[in-house]
């Protein structure tokens, strides 16, 4: 139940407190910047990279390829210890880009080079699905026996024409066998996916909930679409602006709880949207609108509409 005593105690599965849960203390991400790239952009499944990426719209500044990942992880420590003091444990995030995409060795090198540092518990992988393979997950899945691992994977949309249209590289196909791999060997994993991208209606994004909850994944992330400066999509959004829904902050309120109601209630929800920095985009039509704020009004919205999530799974 969702209620008890007539008090709210909790209308979504919120990541949030997720790791003290599972291993008795808070894990603090920490962004580390190994200097990858992606098969979209050098030219193995494409150029360019996808439509509406700049990875630097998308990491802290404390997080620099070419820095020693030790001095990156001692510079994150720094920064997160003023907001969240009682952090004593860290995980190593590696993000920016695709963060398999390269030979094992290279790997190796770069992970155990991070779970060298004392304070770091684990690492939390950020990925494309077609740049995983067995070994790779085999190895992996070797690190989970002593430490914290955790696969995301970019996944963004559930149709292949939005993946073609929006420059991925991989299909629909590609992310749910690296799904269903990865879940074989029993290890941790999450998925993001973006809201409003090109040729997509409401219904289109409501229907991506059956399928994510088909997927072994344990934990989700939805950001809604952001038009980042300088990006083949913002090209796009200037040519075709009625090819995208554009959400108001009530609008997708109500989209995120007509969502959650159909999610399957064991699924984690880690994050509902994205914060891009202001002077990477050329409009704010939610303000300067914090995560915080977001969560609170979205709980307030649950409860008027006295929903939650799983609702509507069957």
């Amino acid at each position: 139940m969702y209620r008890q005593n007539s008090r709210t105690v909790g209308r979504y599965n919120s990541y949030i407190g997720y790791f003290k849960k599972t291993y008795g203390e808070r894990l603090q991400k920490v962004v580390v910047d190994a200097g990858f790239t992606c098969p979209n952009r050098d030219g193995l499944v494409g150029t360019g990279g996808c439509t509406y990426c700049d990875n630097a719209a998308f990491h802290p500044g404390y997080s620099t390829a070419g820095i020693p990942i030790l001095e990156q992880i001692d510079e994150g420590i720094k920064f997160h210890r003023v907001r969240y003091r009682k952090a004593e444990k860290f995980l190593a995030y590696f993000q920016p880009y695709s963060n398999t995409y390269a030979p094992l060795e290279r790997l190796r090198e770069v992970y155990e080079e991070a779970l060298s540092h004392p304070l770091v518990a684990g690492i939390v992988i950020g990925t494309r699905p077609d740049c995983v393979d067995e070994a790779k997950l085999d190895y992996l899945a070797l690190l989970a026996r002593d430490h914290v691992v955790v696969i995301e994977y970019g996944i963004e949309s559930v149709y292949d024409r939005t993946l073609r249209r929006i420059n991925r590289g991989h299909s629909f196909e590609d992310a749910a066998r690296a799904v269903e791999m990865t879940a074989a060997r029993g290890l941790t994993q999450g998925a993001h996916f973006i809201f409003g991208l090109p040729g997509e209606t409401v219904g289109d994004m409501l229907a991506y909930a059956p399928i994510i909850n088909k997927m072994p994944l344990h934990s989700v992330k939805f950001h809604q679409l952001q038009i980042v400066r300088g990006t083949a999509m913002e090209r796009e959004f200037a040519s075709h602006p009625s090819d995208f829904v554009t959400f108001s902050l009530d609008e997708y309120l109500d989209f995120i709880a007509d969502l959650l109601e159909r999610l399957r209630p064991d699924l984690y929800i880690e994050r509902f949207a994205g914060e891009v920095p202001p002077r990477f985009v050329n409009s704010t039509p939610w303000g300067l609108l914090r995560n915080t704020e977001l969560i609170r009004l979205l709980e307030q919205r649950l409860e008027e509409r006295n929903t939650f999530q799983g609702r509507l799974y069957k």
